[in-house]
């Protein structure tokens, strides 16, 4: 077992989330796309899967909602809900759960980056 105190976020959320939204923020800014970011960070940092992907495993309901209590707890920049993961949830976009995210799911096998 790994001991943390008891803070927002312990120590997974606290380094993940920001990973994450920086992934979207990237997109967003055209640093890459969707498919190039996430073999990306498989390739260049030996992760199973990338930050696209495992955003719509979790869920993007879900990772707003912990975007809005970690914001809210440290009003840092880092921790701030970027427009698209809005708009994709208020869409009802969540992920794999809802069969669209980043990725469509039509295919379980063969999922396809969306185009946003």
């Amino acid at each position: 077992p790994v001991r943390t105190s008891d803070k927002t976020g312990f120590i997974v959320n606290r380094l993940l989330v920001p990973y994450l939204l920086d992934a979207i923020r990237a997109y967003e800014e055209g640093v890459g796309s969707i498919e190039d970011i996430d073999q990306a960070m498989k390739l260049g940092c030996g992760y199973p899967m990338g930050p696209f992907t495992l955003l719509d495993f979790v869920g993007l309901d879900t990772t707003y909602y912990i975007t809005h209590v970690m914001y809210d707890e440290f009003k840092e920049r880092r921790f701030a809900s970027p427009p698209l993961l809005k708009r994709l949830v208020m869409a009802g976009w969540y992920g794999r759960k809802s069969g669209r995210g980043f990725y469509d799911y039509s295919d379980p096998e063969k999922p396809k980056a969306q185009k946003l």
